[in-house]
């Protein structure tokens, strides 16, 4: 039997007061429409129709640039007129998969999880139900749909301003997540009316509808208590922020990494951590990183889609997309820009940027140095202040350091250059040619000393100064 999701992200979101989809806006880094599509692959669910609505090119251009193995499809809701509105947009899709089950979720609701989705699909098929509503229980139902149970399922969701006062007891609320039995949502699909308030085509009439119809109707109870959650403006996304942020630190700790403060912490979903590794405030970790065991992370890192080895310490650190190997101390202050290689016990000081280079293995950069586009040997000494002038104004060049060189402080490499094994640069020279290996390479202007110069010079800034401020007293 052929399963298949439609995924509800139309909506503008107006109380966001964003120009983006409400569905993209983030949540941990990520847009909340990828966090129900990873929810939708980790149950193995690959055929997946995602309804667009406001500003439409922009969910499909993020489709178009995300890596999956789910084949994925878009449908365009012209007027957002409710969910049931949404889902007619994917009639074709679900005439398409009229031999199995439905998934219907909200591209807003980010909570939603593999266990919750096939739990409800295991209730769903044993009980050979029309529909099953994936479900959760809340101490403060306030806003969400009542779920009225009876003895064999369930007879329908009663929204809260038109709950009893019976009915506003029950805490067990709708989460907006169903699933239908394709075929029976098909032939009640369209048969749904705008009869409300709102003019809307409500999705939750089906219910009814099959109910009417002899089709069994049943509600899945989800352990996850922030299945239902959604967010309507910037405090709904900053609680969704909190929640997610708080739910990824629990894990982590769990698993017995220490955290020295949790303020300002962020880990994305994708991010792994290994065993006595420390995690202090304002540390933020995105995309496919991992960290290896007993790093020290410190204050204020950014780490996006980094490999880190072992025994790492890293301190105000920024580094994205690069590999940082076993046993590398870096910061503080330092940013690693994308495809930076920083090879074992490497140390990296402040105020340091690499771009696209490999440092090697116990190589030394201890600070206010600029190495791009470059490839650097083993055990290499940089000075204060070294540069590697990488770009003409039309292309960029590499340099080449080899094993054991040693740049003297305010060196600049002007690419494309190579610095041989051994070879030393003399503090303050410019290098353009290729330097031999074990050489010298020195290149300054001659000093030149003009005696009495400067208290002539002196002399002009007292005039200067004592005219503005007024002449000092003689102590």
């Amino acid at each position: 039997m052929e399963n298949n999701v439609i995924i509800l992200a139309g909506g503008q979101g107006k109380r966001m007061k964003t120009n983006m989809p409400k569905a993209l806006c983030n949540v941990i880094g990520e847009p909340m429409l990828e966090w129900v599509l990873t929810a939708c692959e980790n149950a193995e669910l690959d055929d997946i129709c995602v309804v667009k609505g406001y500003e439409g090119q922009q969910i499909e251009d993020y489709l178009a640039q995300r890596k999956s193995k789910a084949k994925i499809c878009t449908v365009m809701q012209e007027e957002r007129l409710g969910t049931g509105h949404a889902v007619m947009q994917a009639a074709d899709f679900l005439k398409a998969h009229a031999e199995g089950n439905t998934l219907i979720l909200c591209g807003d609701a980010p909570f939603i999880d593999a266990e919750t989705i096939n739990g409800a699909l295991e209730l769903h098929t044993e009980k050979d139900c029309g529909v099953t509503v994936v479900t959760s229980r809340v101490e403060n139902p306030t806003g969400y749909g009542r779920i009225i149970r009876t003895e064999d399922g369930i007879s329908g969701i009663v929204e809260h301003k038109d709950c009893t006062p019976m009915q506003l007891a029950i805490t067990e609320i709708n989460s907006g997540c169903y699933w239908f039995k394709t075929a029976d949502l098909l032939e009640v699909l369209f048969d749904i009316k705008p009869e409300n308030a709102q003019g809307e085509y409500y999705l939750t009439d089906c219910i009814e509808l099959l109910i009417a119809k002899g089709k069994k109707a049943d509600a899945f109870i989800s352990s996850n208590p922030h299945v239902a959650l959604g967010a309507n403006d910037r405090r709904g996304l900053l609680a969704q922020n909190d929640i997610a942020r708080y739910e990824i630190i629990g894990k982590w700790l769990d698993e017995g990494i220490e955290f020295c403060c949790t303020d300002g912490v962020s880990i994305g979903n994708n991010v792994t951590i290994g065993h006595g590794t420390k995690i202090h405030s304002g540390v933020i970790l995105r995309g496919n990183t991992t960290i290896g065991e007993n790093c020290n992370i410190g204050n204020n890192c950014i780490i996006e889609n980094t490999t880190v080895g072992n025994g790492v310490n890293l301190n105000n650190v920024q580094a994205y997309e690069s590999v940082i190997e076993d046993d590398v101390k870096i910061g503080p202050y330092v940013q690693l820009r994308p495809n930076s290689h920083i090879k074992k016990g490497a140390k990296i000081g402040d105020f340091v940027e690499i771009k696209n280079s490999t440092i090697g293995e116990y190589t030394a950069v201890a600070h206010l140095t600029y190495i791009g586009d470059s490839d650097v040997g083993s055990n290499v000494n940089f000075g204060c202040g070294v540069v590697t002038v990488n770009y003409n104004g039309d292309k960029k060049f590499r340099t080449v350091i080899e094993d054991n060189a040693f740049i003297g402080c305010n060196t600049n490499l002007v690419a494309p250059v190579r610095v041989g094994k051994g070879a030393y640069t003399a503090a303050g020279s410019t290098i353009t040619t290729d330097i031999p290996d074990n050489a010298l390479a020195i290149e300054r202007g001659r000093e030149t000393i003009k005696e009495g110069y400067a208290e002539k010079k002196l002399k002009a800034r007292t005039e200067k100064f004592e005219a503005i401020h007024g002449k000092s007293e003689e102590k």
